[in-house]
């Protein structure tokens, strides 16, 4: 594991937060709640925390791959991985801070020849889980672990029962005809778009509750922030969720949408940027969006997709917000000036 930690605490902040904070684009009031999970989420918090003095992300939890998946399969608890990311991408930039962080996303790996039960645990899961059984409450939970990071900002889960994700996946059989079938769980439906056409994703249990204080976070921010992330079983879950959906509809808060840095995913396969917005109003027809934000480079159909987020409601900014390394990876220097871009917005 790499570590920073030297004992000296705490540090000041990075290079890169004090020239945003000295650009004059942080503001300690700014209210913002982060919709997703997973690493689109991550990388949406880890701009955010560079503008905004109070941050709150609502993290999906149908996750049922990896070390979650065997949590979930073993205990009767919400999948923890995405909600330790997001911690993670809000801890407080000191020593402290990041040792934990490091520590939280350590995953632990047996000798060779060994097949060991702790194979590729990550120890932050184990911790999250601890807390929830000690507590008794995924939110307190999640609150003490934010504390022993120093996170900028609050992690709540979308609902505070696991979820389960499904959807229909329209694919060619090996006889040449199209043969519609329903794919059950995230991991598969993840993948699933390699093979064919992903729609009509559903949540289990019908009625599960929204978490009441991702609700009131909606109510209370002035923005909120959806995506980017893997389409299906990171962003649109949000709006699958009867409760959360009808607080994202009728919140006073302003709401923008962040594209991903490449439509060519094993979710979206064959799917242009406009198409990604269709989905989305086809799962909230009601849901109005302020803007939606995209990286010149992953629309190749500008008009089209402008039309599209015209049906939303919303205005498009184009800003480049690629680290530039040939990854589909967010800069969190440019997304979050984009950010800062956006909320400015009349």
């Amino acid at each position: 594991m790499s570590t920073h930690f030297t004992g000296q605490l705490p540090l000041a902040p990075s290079t890169q937060a004090r020239a945003v904070q000295a650009s004059g684009t942080y503001d300690p009031t700014l209210r913002v709640t982060a919709l997703g999970g997973g690493h689109g989420l991550s990388a949406t918090l880890r701009a955010l925390r560079l503008i905004a003095g109070e941050i709150t992300a609502v993290v999906t939890v149908a996750d049922d791959g990896g070390s979650s998946g065997r949590i979930r399969q073993e205990m009767d608890v919400l999948p923890p991985g995405d909600l330790r990311m997001a911690l993670a991408a809000l801890c407080d930039d000191t020593d402290w801070g990041r040792t934990w962080r490091d520590v939280m996303q350590h995953r632990f790996h047996s000798k060779e020849g060994v097949e060991g039960t702790l194979d590729n645990h990550a120890l932050g899961n184990l911790l999250i889980v601890a807390l929830w059984e000690l507590l008794g409450d995924p939110v307190s939970g999640l609150r003490w672990a934010g504390a022993l990071l120093g996170a900028r900002g609050q992690v709540l889960p979308m609902s505070t029962v696991p979820l389960t994700i499904s959807g229909s996946l329209l694919a060619e059989s090996p006889q040449g005809e199209l043969v519609r079938r329903t794919i059950t769980g995230q991991a598969s439906l993840a993948a699933a778009g390699r093979n064919g056409r992903v729609s009509q994703i559903r949540l289990q249990p019908d009625g599960a509750p929204a978490c009441r204080e991702s609700l009131e976070a909606i109510e209370l921010s002035d923005w909120v922030v959806l995506g980017p992330g893997s389409w299906y079983t990171s962003v649109l879950p949000h709006l699958l969720l009867p409760e959360l959906r009808e607080a994202l509809e009728g919140t006073p808060a302003r709401r923008a949408l962040v594209m991903n840095l490449t439509t060519d995913t094993a979710e979206t396969t064959g799917m242009s940027a406009a198409d990604h917005l269709e989905v989305v109003h086809h799962h909230a027809p009601d849901l109005r969006l302020d803007v939606v934000l995209a990286d010149p480079d992953a629309v190749q159909d500008r008009e089209g997709f402008e039309e599209a987020a015209s049906r939303l409601g919303a205005a498009v900014q184009f800003s480049k917000v690629g680290a530039g390394s040939g990854m589909p990876v967010h800069d969190p220097l440019r997304l979050a000036l984009a950010f800062q871009e956006a909320f400015k917005r009349p």
